[in-house]
């Protein structure tokens, strides 16, 4: 992991307020992403591989959200 250095008068508590934030759009990002590809016909191991996850944990994490989505997802 590179050195960061973040100057911040604040301290620790914004910095770590900044951590999660950044989380947040991170899992928005991706929840957006893996509804795109899935829309477009990708499978679940396409879209594991492009995350860098198992199978079993994108659809874990993605698949309830996307069914009450709406997007027919497709089999293996």
């Amino acid at each position: 992991m590179p050195d960061v250095e973040v100057s911040d008068p604040h301290g620790p508590g914004d910095r770590l307020a900044a951590v999660v934030a950044l989380r947040r759009l991170a899992d928005q990002l991706e929840d957006a992403a893996v509804e795109e590809a899935m829309r477009e016909g990708w499978s679940w191991p396409q879209v594991a591989e492009a995350l860098g996850v198992t199978r079993q944990a994108v659809h874990k994490k993605h698949a309830k959200r996307l069914i009450a989505a709406g997007v027919e997802l497709r089999r293996r």
